[in-house]
């Protein structure tokens, strides 16, 4: 435990399962207190006790919240803040839609873009507004590799993470005379329930390794679907002071699956 984010409170959307749940245990670890938020209500009050019986209860504390409802998010934030400063945030929030462009409904599509990028402005404008005030923090949100590479049956899930990538960038911009960092990460094919949702049977790791012609997808070079510690990593360093100096920033973590093309 280097304890380098020690005395901290750091807000986790997403924070139920996968990558959020993996975040919010390795910040604890390194000394910082967390704030949970997500929709999930049952899993993440699982998640919320777990955490709170390992490192204590008075260093997590659980919301359910949908980040789609402004009026939820900022009553939440604000709850946040009562309690102690909000010095970083990581969204990780984000939902997967499925469909050929042709074929998406109109509730399909403002489903993907409410969570994915309306719901990154509501939590992103709220915390960023009280950073300001203050002149300090860092934000991160998870984004997707998707975001600059078309794929077939994705149009919404795919424009929803681009809107996302620059908004962020944007909002990074105007927070930049507050001392306020903004960063995005951007993961491939990651080992999570939304991963495993997407595969037909037991071949589906392999599948997605080995990429698709037929689907106009590459493969993964380094030949290994990314864990959720891979995507924390990556997070927490953007988060930390060692990344001073970095504002704007797309980090993509897939294993090469995009060769590094924007």
């Amino acid at each position: 435990m280097s304890g380098e984010f020690k005395g901290e409170q750091i807000v986790i959307t997403g924070a139920a399962r996968g990558i959020g749940a993996t975040l919010a245990r390795d910040l604890l670890v390194e000394g910082a207190s967390v704030a949970l938020l997500d929709s999930l209500a049952d899993a993440l009050s699982d998640t919320a006790s777990r955490l709170g019986h390992e490192f204590g209860a008075e260093r997590v504390s659980a919301h359910v919240v949908d980040v789609s409802d402004s009026s939820a998010v900022d009553a939440a934030i604000a709850g946040i803040e009562a309690h102690a400063p909000i010095t970083r945030l990581a969204h990780v929030a984000g939902v997967l839609q499925m469909g050929r462009v042709t074929e998406l409904t109109d509730a399909q599509w403002l489903h993907a873009f409410n969570v994915n990028t309306t719901g990154v402005f509501n939590v992103t404008r709220a915390v960023a507004r009280l950073m300001a005030d203050r002149g300090y923090g860092a934000i991160v949100v998870v984004g997707s590799n998707a975001a600059d590479t078309p794929r077939q049956a994705m149009g919404a899930y795919c424009a929803s993470k681009a809107a996302t990538h620059q908004l962020v960038r944007c909002l990074g911009l105007e927070m930049a005379e507050h001392n306020v960092r903004c960063n995005i990460v951007s993961p491939g094919s990651t080992d999570t329930d939304m991963q495993r949702g997407m595969w037909a049977d037991d071949s589906g790791r392999d599948n997605v390794i080995r990429g698709s012609l037929e689907g106009w997808k590459l493969g993964i070079p380094l030949k290994r679907i990314a864990e959720p510690d891979d995507v924390s990593e990556a997070i927490r360093f953007l988060l930390s002071d060692r990344a001073r100096h970095i504002t704007m920033h797309d980090m993509r973590i897939d294993g090469g699956a995009t060769l590094g093309i924007r």
